[in-house]
């Protein structure tokens, strides 16, 4: 008699332990997608940051935005075209490239006293696409990358996905054009990443190409 009334229990605690089982999966499968969606929301890249030095020359690609106190319809935000210019409501081309955000404002207010009384023109970088390097030859990904400020050689090929197996590692070199002359500078990486020769991991510039053999 007593093996019969202990046997609903048993089942019942059995039923019970194969349903906390059932739930395992359920449970991970939900931690993991939340770590999933973490890790991309973490990763996914912030958007430019406007550039605030006063000394920044403006150059091809970057784009700008233009605020005309009062002025609402000729206020926008602008790409700097290849030849360097703006377009403006009533002002047409205005020549952007190889000024400061300050002589820009300063140039735009010149030209609109004729059309407006006492204009008020502020400019801001918000996107720099003239400051880039290049990366090419033996690396993962090749191709064009935003300068960060003070980013030197190695940093910059830390972002290209490392080498190919045929990289010839010694002789990484990076071209650079300045005041019309090419220059170009050495990289042993072997002997950088040793902490050998520090001053051949040079601080990049706008237009600088790297290229691993």
């Amino acid at each position: 008699m007593r093996k019969w009334l202990y046997l609903p229990a048993a089942i019942s605690l059995a039923s019970f332990s194969m349903w906390v089982q059932a739930q395992e999966p359920a449970r991970d499968s939900v931690k993991s997608e939340s770590a999933t969606a973490l890790t991309a929301r973490d990763i996914t890249p912030q958007p430019p940051k406007p550039n605030d030095d006063p000394n920044y020359l403006i150059g091809t690609e970057d784009v700008l935005t233009v605020d005309v106190w009062k002025e609402p319809e000729i206020s926008r935000s602008v790409p700097v075209r290849r030849d360097g210019k703006i377009s403006l409501p009533l002002l047409d081309d205005v020549a952007a490239a190889g000024l400061t955000p300050t002589q820009l404002s300063s140039e735009i207010v010149d030209r609109l006293h004729k059309i407006i009384v006492n204009p008020r023109v502020t400019v801001i970088v918000t996107q720099m696409g003239s400051q880039r390097i290049y990366i090419l030859g033996q690396v993962t990904r090749g191709g064009a990358y935003p300068l960060v400020p003070d980013m030197t050689a190695l940093q910059a090929l830390s972002i290209a996905g490392g080498f190919t197996p045929f990289a010839n590692l010694k002789k990484i070199y990076v071209m650079r054009n300045e005041s019309g002359q090419d220059e170009r500078f050495q990289i042993n990486y072997k002997e950088v990443v040793a902490g050998h020769k520090p001053e051949q991991n040079i601080h990049l510039k706008a237009g600088d190409t790297i290229v691993v053999p």
